[in-house]
């Protein structure tokens, strides 16, 4: 048997990314970003449903009060899709209009974490921002090329985000104030890895990382070794999210962009890991 399958749907994507999973409507959303539209898959009858956006999306984050909190190119919004709403919040860079969000999560406590960058990738200008329940946003780290991630470790002492650019993923110390510390490179990609893009942490600590150029996705232990690598026939894998009611069902999302396609570029993935994953953060404003 394959260690993966791919999820029956009409189209594939040009930039997927973003994966969640809804308790709330047994169902996993991903992004295409720059189609621009949002995905979601039933687990209930398995049927795909696909909104267009109106500018590029980078991620979206369940709100505890129900609908969603987005990414988009000009900033936060709400979200909500019965029927489609949009409603602006703000936009962290008004000075910088040609960058957009490109991933983001939220913690456990209700806070999302999401990056910024350069549209056309020739600047890094990206940052790293934490956005609270009181709808303030603060840049916690600048300077990227792609961000990418974010991730928490299961304690939720540590937070690990990249810059799939540098082929790096750094991880930092989480301080009881909500802060940051302590910057470290903590795994670097060799030229045959590909680039390290999306991430999520399973209930046993480990790190998953897809492979961006690198046609699979990898597990490494919480000291930053390598633990295991699955591969997958798509060659831009982007992002990572565990979903089902045991959480123990893997979504994997990949990319067209720039490539002349074969069809597994642009899926969605299941893959079957054996591993369990931890509940996604919903946010708590």
């Amino acid at each position: 048997m394959a260690d993966w399958s791919i999820v029956p749907r009409d189209t594939q994507d040009s930039l997927g990314e973003g994966a969640l999973w809804s308790e709330r409507e047994n169902a996993v959303f991903w992004v295409d970003i720059l189609a621009p539209a949002l995905n979601r898959l039933s687990l209930v009858d398995g049927r795909v449903t696909r909104w267009a956006m109106p500018e590029p999306l980078g991620w979206v984050v369940e709100r505890i009060g129900g609908g969603f909190i987005a990414g988009f190119k000009s900033g936060f919004a709400e979200l909500d899709l019965n029927p489609l709403a949009i409603r602006p919040i703000a936009d962290p860079e008004p000075a910088l209009p040609n960058n957009r969000m490109n991933d983001g999560k939220a913690d456990a406590d209700g806070v999302i974490w999401c990056g910024t960058m350069d549209m056309a990738e020739e600047q890094a200008s990206g940052s790293f921002y934490r956005f609270g329940a009181d709808r303030r946003w603060t840049r916690m780290d600048t300077g990227y090329g792609v961000p990418n991630g974010p991730a928490f470790s299961a304690d939720g002492a540590w937070l690990y985000h990249s810059d799939t650019a540098l082929r790096t993923v750094y991880r930092f110390r989480r301080l009881p104030s909500g802060r940051l510390a302590d910057r470290t490179d903590f795994i670097t990609f060799a030229e045959f890895d590909g680039h390290p893009d999306g991430m999520t942490v399973d209930a046993d600590d480990g790190l998953w990382i897809t492979h961006w150029g690198g046609s699979r996705i990898s597990r490494f232990r919480p000291d930053g070794t390598l633990d295991r690598s699955i591969a997958l026939p798509a060659r831009q894998i982007t992002n990572i999210a565990f979903g089902g009611e045991r959480l123990d069902r893997m979504f994997v999302t990949s990319a067209t962009i720039g490539l002349n396609t074969i069809p597994e570029d642009g899926a969605l993935f299941e893959v079957y890991s054996g591993a369990v994953g931890l509940p996604p953060g919903r946010f708590d404003g």
